[in-house]
């Protein structure tokens, strides 16, 4: 039994890659019901019951809603495990429960003040509650899912510009691993290549990508992505251009562009 000497038991909320509460790293079990009302109140931190009731059961009367709500809220506080704190019309979760997706927005915020945090490309890699489909849940998903992809981009584009190369096409290539026919991350591949000074890598990239949008989209690269790639492949251009036609000269039957005709070489006589 604990004493007042114990440390406080650590809470954590991880509703990335699907819901899980522990208490002190032990899972505890939630009904999926009551999994629903803890996951809104973690992403809409500080809203009102009418709000949260609007959203948990939107096609039932705002009075039923909220009695349901009410008593959501009073089965969750029976449990000593209960991560929710509720302040007026306000419930929210308590300061000290760990919240995932918390972790990834303070991570995204970071790389866009310039830092690199350890292990930033790998946060936020799982979808939020996969096999979730309230509207509520999609918005979010979105949302992180974009945010997420900006972190990346911007990760990359810091350790590009730091001429750390390896990072950045380690933070590239999760971007890309997680929306496959986004131009951005394709694009700061090809320049990654570029900058190590690996042209075929480079190229090579271009073009996968372009068969990818191709068969996938029926689109081409757009101009921001071809035009990183014209001085690599401007030789190659020259090269494969065929050479262009000669046009006969009307005026004297000869192609167009050829040497003028000299005068007619005097006929040697024949020895006899």
């Amino acid at each position: 039994m604990p004493t007042a000497g114990d440390p406080a038991p650590r809470v954590s909320l991880h509703l990335l890659g699907g819901f899980r509460l522990l208490h002190d790293d032990v899972p505890v079990v939630v009904p999926r019901g009551l999994q629903r009302v803890i996951a809104l109140i973690g992403l809409r931190p500080g809203a009102t019951r009418s709000h949260l009731a609007g959203l948990l059961w939107p096609e039932t009367p705002e009075d039923r809603a909220l009695s349901s709500l009410r008593t959501a809220l009073w089965r969750l506080r029976q449990d000593p495990c209960c991560p929710l704190r509720t302040d007026g019309d306000t419930v929210r979760l308590d300061p000290t429960v760990h919240l995932d997706v918390d972790e990834l927005v303070a991570t995204a915020a970071r790389v866009r003040d310039g830092e690199v945090p350890r292990g930033a490309a790998g946060a936020g890699r799982h979808d939020l509650l996969p096999g979730w489909y309230d509207d509520w849940v999609l918005l979010e998903r979105e949302r992180l899912r974009q945010l997420r992809l900006h972190m990346l981009e911007e990760l990359a584009g810091n350790h590009l510009a730091a001429g750390r190369h390896g990072e950045a096409l380690e933070a590239a290539l999760e971007a890309m691993a997680a929306e496959p026919l986004r131009e951005t991350p394709h694009r700061l591949v090809v320049r990654i290549h570029l900058a190590e000074g690996n042209a075929f890598e480079a190229v090579h990239a271009f073009y996968v990508y372009r068969d990818l949008l191709l068969r996938e989209l029926r689109l081409e690269p757009s101009p921001a992505m071809c035009a990183l790639l014209d001085e690599t492949l401007a030789p190659i251009r020259r090269a494969t251009r065929p050479a262009p036609q000669r046009r006969p000269d009307r005026s004297n039957g000869r192609p167009a562009g050829s040497p003028p005709r000299g005068p007619t070489a005097p006929t040697t006589p024949h020895p006899r």
